[in-house]
Formats: C-alpha cells, structure tokens, sequence
C-alpha cells in the first residue's frame, strides 16, 4: 500500500495525476481548494479503480492554515489506513495562473503567485516531512517557463523557478532520509489553467503546437501518466532533477 497526497487534485493536472497514480495502485489524498463537488467525484472515480481515495479543502496560499490542514490529514491517515500511516508520495500541484508583463504586475499579484507557488508549498512540505516515510518521494510542479520566456509571464516563472531550486536543496538534505525529491515541468497544457485560453482560444493553440517538436499542445494525461511513471520504483535513482514535459517546446 502506497499512499499520495495531490495537493489541486480536483481538476486539470492535479485530478490526471491523481487518476494516473490510483492506476498505479496508489491510495490518493486530494486536496481542492473551493469545489468540494469536483474533488468528491475525483474520489469516486478512484475508488471505482479499487483505490482509497478522501478530499480535503486546503488554500495553500492561506500558511496560518496548515497547521490545522495537517492535523485533519493525520486524523483522516488514521482513520482510513490505521495506526500512524505515512505519505508515500507528495505532488505539490496546486496553483494558478496570472498572465502581466512585469511592468504591470501589481504588489497583490507578486504576493499571490508568491503565496501559492513558493511560499504554501515550501512550508507545507516542511510541516509534512515527519509524516513522509523514508524512501518517499517529493515531486513539486514547475514550469516550461523557467527555461524559455512568453510575455506577461515573469513573475509567474520566476516562483517557479524558485521552487526548482528549492527542489534540489530538498533533495540534498533529505537524501539521509532516502526521500528523492524532483520537479516535472509541463509545457502548455490543455485545462481551465489560467482561464482555459490554451484549450479554448484556437489562435492560442495554434500558436503554441507551432512551437513544439511533436506539433501539438500537452493533454492533461500526457503529464499526469508521465508523473505516476516517474513516481514509481523505476526511478528511484532520479533525484534532484528538472523533467521537462512539453513535447519538446521552443527547442
């Protein structure tokens, strides 16, 4: 028994990685931030996979809220998987998308992206690492734009890129622990991510296929079945390290 918390686990990336890991034989703890209705049928499909699956609301930019989203998770540990059962597997997903250039980025918006992308992730990971078994595995979701640039994206790529190297000073200090810690960074992806203009301006999406090597755009599953690959036995050996998942963009 393998069990993964998925934090954004309701929709887009976060609800295909969720499905893709319960493919793969993991028990799956999902957060969601305000559709309790989307994060419950999450559950449901997974658990029609012969999975345990639960939901949790967590705003992971709200960090005065951890400490009590912490210990709901361990009374839900223990009362679904038994006495003192530890997270296998934490995908740091949640997250959102604002699209201004730098020089109109307002002090609200920095502090958002900040917030949800650097700031929440980073200490709710050190609030759960007594909770993550040793030999556990880490992954935190970054970006394509850490490595190549698009307008009004800047500020958004630069929490990323922070969370990239935040990854690799995770991976050192709890190699000890034997806990690998990596970052996946996924390319344009068709979901509601920043208002869904990807899956749903053609202009957008065209542009976007024109700039990738496999000609089109990403597909939630083409990250999510990558994710659950990564996180299996297989790779064990990969740690501190950037995986890129764009189809090849802007190479």
């Amino acid at each position: 028994m393998k069990i993964a918390l998925v934090t954004g686990g309701s929709r887009g990336l976060g609800k295909s990685i969720a499905l893709n890991l319960a493919k793969k034989g993991y028990d799956i703890i999902l957060t969601y931030k305000s559709s309790q209705t989307e994060a419950e049928n999450v559950v449901r499909e997974i658990t029609q996979l012969g999975c345990k699956a639960v939901s949790l609301q967590l705003d992971v930019a709200q960090t005065d809220t951890l400490a009590n989203f912490v210990e709901k998770l361990l009374l839900v540990l223990n009362d679904r998987w038994g006495t003192s059962p530890k997270i296998n597997l934490l995908v740091n997903n949640a997250g959102i998308g604002i699209n201004a250039a730098c020089a109109e980025t307002t002090e609200v918006q920095f502090d958002e992206l900040m917030n949800i992308h650097l700031k929440g992730p980073f200490f709710l990971t050190q609030m759960l690492l007594p909770y993550i078994a040793d030999g556990g595995e880490i992954l935190n979701l970054s970006s394509g734009l850490t490595r190549f640039s698009l307008p009004g994206y800047g500020v958004y790529a630069a929490m990323k890129g922070a969370i990239e190297v935040i990854t690799r000073y995770l991976a050192l200090e709890l190699g000890e622990r034997k806990i690998t810690v990596n970052t996946i960074a996924p390319g344009g992806i068709e979901t509601d991510f920043g208002g869904g203009a990807l899956r749903d301006n053609q202009d957008i999406n065209a542009y976007v296929a024109s700039q990738t090597a496999l000609g089109r755009t990403g597909l939630p599953d083409d990250i999510g079945a990558a994710v659950a690959a990564i996180a299996s036995d297989d790779c064990r050996w990969m740690n501190g390290q950037r995986i890129e998942l764009t189809g090849g963009m802007r190479l």
